[in-house]
């Protein structure tokens, strides 16, 4: 007898349905699965006939095959385990096949025959909707994650043998609740840029990087701050907008990254890898390719510390996702494209012994260790950062001085205030900052008066600046403008924005 169930497997970012076509029939027997599995989906035969087994139902001996559709792509989820015990018991006639219709499965199956949560469910369950699914069957563990998806409804059944009785009729099974999960007991010290003494001009910085998602690059000598001030970038930051919040939900679904409550993620991500991270880590990769850390940071902040000391092969596979805002890898097996709308924020030395230009202190590198250093930086990649700053020696007095700095929530609400203006001018585009902008819409929405445009030719003509820098320097500009709810772009404004991109140059170190 034959029978077609549904599943779901992921594909990059997005779900995939599986189509779990069972033919059971006379013959020697035999249990075999096709349509380019993996180690794992091979594997689920025999936790499949085991689960069987141990929820008192029998398989007959017969010449079983299956097949995954469409066969012509790898499938690599442990979620394929239920639709194929699904489609086993319907083909040898346990189940009846009309009373799947609609339905899709995804779980994977202990042996015991519970079922177990995967990653990647909210996907699966986007797509299904897309497709005209009306229920989806998961494990209790993904039942949150699946609630998030509106007009499906989502049962979770606790084994095989209770989901039996329901597609036989035999028991009910109500649609599934959110389920709440106990706060947790571990009190976190939030980081706010009031610890942060002095360092107004950084600050200044990373406040209109923040507004506008901008790239920063910070040098400084060691303990200037530089990495307390980025890890306090994510408390100015605003909540993700819905659309921000879903795309990221689902990275981390497939990453099995999200929290026991398994909401919307509604805090932007903050990923800082070692400098001893490969390329592969760093955009993704694999035989079936998998989100690395610039994808991971969608949405969010991707913070690279002791920026030179990376491998100068991971820098430079980060040109295409911080010009193209995404990153394709190419596998023989496939070729997805992952999302990489990210703020990058690096800090690095002056030097390898960290003091060169400092007053008080005594730099003990020769020149050619400097340029060496430095050099392992290339032009073309700090030309995608659009604010290079430099950050100096804390003084007594600031360190001292009872006076509280600022606080994160008064910082946030000004860049908040500049990030509507932006979502409301590029919401037709599906942009969400002005870092995002292509040279056409920095054309129609970065409008300077005379003395603006006055000012940029200057410096361009002087600088011998290339047409990335222009363009950065006119989004930097809207991004000042905005903060200050200005329509036109002023020479007030370029200037800030070539002061942030030319306040100090490598070359020159």
């Amino acid at each position: 007898m034959f029978a077609r169930i549904y599943g779901a497997a992921t594909l990059g970012v997005d779900g995939l349905i599986i189509s779990v076509e069972v033919d059971s029939s006379n013959g020697m027997p035999s249990f075999d699965i096709v349509g380019l599995p993996n180690a794992s989906v091979r594997e689920s035969k025999e936790r499949v006939r085991t689960a069987i087994k141990n929820s008192n139902m029998l398989l007959r001996a017969e010449k079983i095959t299956i097949n995954l559709a469409p066969a012509d792509i790898k499938k690599d989820s442990p979620g394929l385990d239920l639709p194929i015990a699904i489609g086993l018991l319907s083909a040898q006639g346990t189940i009846p096949v009309d009373n799947t219709k609609g339905c899709l499965f995804t779980a994977e199956l202990s042996l015991e025959g519970n079922l177990c949560g995967v990653h990647g469910v909210l996907p699966m369950v986007i797509k299904a909707r897309a497709e005209g699914f009306k229920k989806i069957f998961v494990a209790r563990e993904n039942v949150n994650e699946a609630l998030l998806v509106e007009d499906v409804e989502v049962y979770a059944p606790e084994n095989l043998s209770e989901l039996m009785m329901f597609l036989n009729g035999q028991d009910v099974l109500k649609p599934a609740t959110k389920i709440d999960t106990p706060p947790s007991k571990i009190i976190a010290l939030p980081d706010d840029f009031s610890d942060v003494q002095g360092q107004y001009m950084a600050k200044r910085a990373l406040e209109i990087a923040a507004a506008g998602g901008h790239n920063v690059l910070m040098v400084g000598v060691p303990g200037s701050g530089k990495t307390m001030l980025a890890q306090r970038v994510n408390s100015i930051l605003p909540e993700l907008t819905p659309e921000e919040a879903l795309e990221v939900t689902k990275i981390y679904s497939i990453e099995g990254k999200l929290g026991l409550d398994g909401g919307l993620i509604k805090k932007r991500p903050f990923q800082h890898p070692n400098h001893d991270a490969s390329a592969a880590a760093m955009i993704g990769g694999g035989t079936i390719p998998r989100p690395g850390q610039v994808t991971l940071a969608h949405h969010g902040v991707l913070f690279l510390d002791e920026f030179p000391e990376f491998q100068k092969s991971v820098l430079e596979v980060l040109r295409e996702p911080l010009e193209e805002r995404k990153v394709t890898i190419s596998r023989v097996n496939a070729t997805l494209t992952f999302p990489s709308s990210v703020m990058l924020i690096c800090a690095m030395n002056p030097c390898p012994c960290g003091w060169y230009g400092d007053p008080k202190h005594e730099c003990r590198c020769t020149p050619n260790e400097i340029r060496r250093y430095t050099r392992k930086l290339s032009g073309p990649l700090l030309d995608r950062i659009d604010i290079h700053i430099r950050v100096p020696r804390v003084e007594y007095k600031d360190l001292s001085s009872k006076r509280k700095a600022e606080s994160s929530a008064v910082i946030r609400e000004r860049v908040s205030k500049a990030r509507n203006i932006q979502l409301k001018r590029l919401q037709p585009y599906k942009m969400f900052c002005n870092a995002q902008m292509n040279h056409a819409l920095i054309e129609k929405f970065c409008p300077l008066t005379d003395r603006a445009e006055d000012l940029l030719r200057m410096f361009y003509e002087k600088k011998h600046a290339s047409a990335r820098s222009y363009d950065r320097i006119k989004k930097v500009a809207r991004t000042i403008a905005d903060l200050e709810g200005m329509d036109n772009i002023d020479n007030i404004h370029i200037g800030e924005a070539i002061k942030l991109r030319n306040d100090f140059d490598l070359d020159m170190l």
